[in-house]
This record gives structure tokens, C-alpha cells and sequence, in this order.
């Protein structure tokens, strides 16, 4: 992980920024999917995406493959994230995204899987082990997709200058969702 954090930098998400920004302008939007672990980091990220002036849905992917993909328009842009690049759903799925006219962002640990291979943009979310001693189950990986994410929505909502009245409005619950002191304007 340590290494992928210093490979972070804004030039990176220069062709994923500019992929959705163009995207929105056109009137076409952002889904995100994942299968298994990755599908959880794909409701997160929309979530964020979607309180910080981009509007994102999840997309299921295995449903994405029986029916769900008549929510993508030819022009939307899906983020697809797979550790691997490799998983045999999230293949089928992509596939079907892209013969239906979606624009790809692939966010996986491997430069060379199929995933990164198949994708309008890419961006690397490698780590060198899960963490534990069977390297299995995805711990370090997740890590590395949802800081990818995160910076990739840092960007959007800076080059969208999102405020804080425009964040309240789209998250009005719990304590984020009023101003502070410092950000309430004197009239």
C-alpha cells in the first residue's frame, strides 16, 4: 500500500476526470460496480460520488447481466473494480456495458488483466499482499481501491467547486448536514 500511495498523484486521474466530466455534459451519467467486496466499495463510492456533486448509482454486477444494464445509456461511464481485472462475472458484465456503448473506467490491482485491458481509462489500485498469511480475503486491496476512489471524488468535487451550502443540500442528515459556524454566512 505504501507504494501505491506514493505513485498517487493528480495527473493519474487527469483521463477519468475529464472521461465523466465530458460524460455529464453530454447529459450521460456514472454507475459503478464490483463483484463481492468490490460491490460494497461500489456503493460507497457512489454514495461520496453522489454528496460531492457527482451523481453516481451502483450497479449491480451480476444483475448488470440480466436485465440491470438498461439503466446504462450508450455515453454513461461505468466504473468497473476488480482486484484481479480477471473476475469471469465482472467480464460478462463489462462486456455487455460496452456493447451497449458505455465508456469504461477500470480501477484493478493488475496493469496487464483483462480488465485494465478492456477500459477506456485505468487506474492502478495495487498491493503487494492482502495483509495476512493467506493472502487471500480482500483486506489491502479494498484499502487501495477506496483511496484510489477517494481521490478520484476529491478531484470531481474541486473542479465542480462544490460549497458547503451545495453539500448540505445533498446530505441534510446527521451532523454533516449543517453548516458550521465558520462556513454560515453573515447577512
Amino acid at each position: 500500500m505504501h507504494a501505491l500511495i506514493e505513485d498517487v498523484n493528480f495527473d493519474i486521474y487527469s483521463e477519468a476526470v475529464e472521461l465523466i466530466l465530458g460524460a455529464e455534459s453530454n447529459g450521460n451519467r456514472v454507475h459503478i460496480t464490483g463483484i463481492g467486496k468490490p460491490a460494497h466499495v461500489a456503493g460507497y463510492i457512489a454514495s461520496l460520488l453522489s454528496s460531492t456533486g457527482t451523481p453516481a448509482y451502483e450497479l449491480h454486477g451480476t444483475e448488470a447481466v440480466h436485465g440491470s444494464s438498461g439503466q446504462v445509456k450508450p455515453g454513461d461511464v461505468v466504473i468497473a473494480i476488480s482486484n484481479s481485472g480477471e473476475t469471469a462475472e465482472l467480464v460478462g458484465t463489462v462486456t455487455t456495458l460496452k456493447n451497449n456503448g458505455a465508456k469504461i473506467i477500470s480501477v484493478t490491482g493488475k496493469k496487464e488483466s483483462w480488465l485494465a485491458k478492456n477500459s477506456e481509462v485505468f487506474l492502478y489500485a495495487g498491493v503487494s499482499s492482502e495483509g495476512d498469511y493467506l493472502n487471500r480475503a480482500p483486506r489491502a486491496s479494498i484499502l487501495a481501491e477506496i483511496f484510489i476512489l477517494q481521490g478520484l471524488s476529491i478531484l470531481l468535487q474541486c473542479k465542480k467547486n462544490v460549497t458547503p451550502e451545495q453539500y448540505i443540500k445533498w446530505h441534510p442528515g446527521g451532523a454533516l448536514g449543517k453548516l458550521r459556524d465558520d462556513e454560515k454566512k453573515i447577512s
